[in-house]
């Protein structure tokens, strides 16, 4: 463990996506800890990239990943340390686990951004086509996207009265976009069939071809002079 706590304090050139993964690889196979040993490699692979300025945690973590894809997290952890501290072995394969969980991490986060920019460009031709106020947007949005929209939320999101907020989500209701469900101070707002069409709509299919799979073809040749 001191070994290791030396290795993470000295300067080193090589990519900190690299030396987050193996500090991550050295920590589960050292094993010091009687329960946990997984949860506190993930987070000191974390703290690693977290040093360095990366700091969101959808480019810092491979938790999302890891979460749906634990077997194979598993199985290369076992192929690589043989279940304890060995390290003559070679690491590649779990370097490129920890860069293909983070590449597609990447690539999950810019399809979720690209979904929502789509979702709110159909949002906003349907308000504009059925001449509701902009406001409604938020209404709307958060409908789509499956979550309760509430008469007090959304009148603090709109920064409007309660009997502006009222008449917003009774005509979101008579444009068919939205529908009520529940009494008084249990009502919410779902989206109707049409709004959870829009979202359908939006979504995009298209395969994360896996970077170290046979799909992603041979590396661009490099120039001259690089």
């Amino acid at each position: 463990m001191s070994e290791l706590i030396d290795s993470l304090n000295a300067k080193n050139n090589c990519s900190v996506i690299i030396r987050a993964a193996m500090a991550h690889l050295n920590l589960a196979m050292i094993h010091p800890f009687k329960d946990g040993n997984g949860r506190m490699s993930r987070a000191l692979q974390t703290f690693v990239l977290a040093r360095e300025g990366i700091l969101d945690p959808r480019f810092s973590s491979i938790e999302e990943y890891v979460g749906g894809n634990t077997l194979e997290y598993y199985d290369v952890l076992s192929k690589v340390g043989k279940g304890q501290w060995n390290p003559q072995h070679d690491a590649l394969p779990w370097i490129k686990f920890c860069l293909k969980a983070h590449y597609y991490q990447a690539q999950t986060l810019l399809r979720r951004v690209q979904e929502t920019d789509a979702l709110w460009e159909k949002l906003e031709k349907e308000v504009e086509k059925r001449r509701l106020p902009d406001r409604t947007m938020y209404a709307l949005m958060d409908a789509a996207v499956g979550v309760r929209v509430r008469n007090p939320v959304y009148r603090t999101e709109t920064e409007v009265s309660h009997q502006v907020a009222k008449l917003d989500l009774k005509r979101l209701i008579a444009e068919g976009l939205l529908v009520a469900k529940g009494e008084r101070r249990g009502r919410v707002y779902l989206a109707s069939d049409y709004l959870t069409e829009l979202r359908k709509q939006s979504k995009i299919t298209r395969e994360i071809v896996d970077p170290f799979g046979e799909q992603a073809g041979p590396p661009t040749p490099k120039s001259k002079g690089h």
